[in-house]
């Protein structure tokens, strides 16, 4: 069973991760990261049943970083479940790292797909949970995608299928930040409402007014959880580069990596921890 608090703290040391490994890399995907932190925290830490014995399994939960340039969030979780060490985030997009850019499967186990082309993700996590429903395998299927990223078709081909084969051992998250790599996103391509477009594809949908809220996206998974016959997306508004501040709510931190400076900032003012 879980605390709370020790669940916030989770969150706050993968975001302390987070902005040392995009750091030390020079480059990297930041503020997609921190927005999802609660997200993958209730997932890993409160939902599946994923362990340092079962990772290289398929007999098991299975997670897909839909928006695969977060891989930086997916790392950080990896290594705070004890399923990588620690170090091994300062390797993060070197040569022969097993930690990719965009998440590798046949690089790292714990990686259960190789993602970053946005829309496939969800595609297979929807294949993924037909595939257990065959099987009578009672195992659940989770992935996060941007709001960006709903401006792929893809994704709403894959919404379709979900709903058409029943899927309610799939539950995904909709990281609504707002922001993407050009900008605001209802300016580039407006995807909304994603809430009452998935609705119309035959989801049940959650939507959270703050996806950055813990103990929220938790009550979000287990209320997934009593749902039959359909599949579950929570559309989460979340804040991009969340718990840092001078990255809050600013685009120009989606894929840009903070100075030795900046990181120091940003490490002091979370090692007060995340409001």
């Amino acid at each position: 069973m879980y605390q709370l608090e020790d669940l916030k703290g989770k969150a706050n040391n993968i975001r302390k991760n987070i902005v040392k490994t995009v750091t030390e890399a020079k480059s990297g995907h930041p503020g997609g990261s921190l927005s999802s932190v609660e997200i993958a925290t209730a997932i890993y830490f409160t939902q599946m049943d994923i362990t340092s014995d079962n990772v290289a399994s398929t007999n098991r939960d299975r997670f897909v970083l839909s928006k695969g340039h977060a891989s930086p969030l997916l790392y950080s979780v990896l290594a705070e479940k004890g399923l990588i060490e620690e170090e091994e985030l300062s390797t993060f997009r070197k040569i022969n790292s097993r930690l990719q850019g965009h998440p590798s499967m046949r690089k790292l186990p714990g990686v259960d797909m190789s993602t970053g082309s946005l829309g496939q993700g969800i595609s297979c996590a929807v294949g993924m949970a037909l595939a257990n429903k065959y099987n009578k395998e009672d195992h659940r299927i989770y992935t996060i995608l941007g709001d960006g990223e709903c401006q792929e078709g893809q994704v709403w081909e894959a919404a379709m299928a979900a709903s058409h084969y029943k899927l309610d051992n799939l539950l995904a998250f909709v990281d609504h930040n707002g922001l993407q790599i050009d900008g605001n996103v209802t300016d580039v391509m407006n995807p909304t409402p994603i809430d009452e477009k998935f609705k119309a594809f035959g989801w049940n949908v959650i939507v959270l007014e703050n996806g950055n809220d813990l103990e929220s996206v938790i009550a979000a998974c287990e209320e997934a959880k009593t749902v039959k016959g359909k599949p579950t997306v929570v559309v989460a508004h979340t804040v991009k580069g969340k718990g840092v501040s001078f990255m809050e709510n600013k685009a120009g931190w989606h894929g840009t990596a903070p100075s030795a400076e900046q990181c120091a900032e940003a490490i002091a003012e979370l090692e007060g921890g995340c409001k």
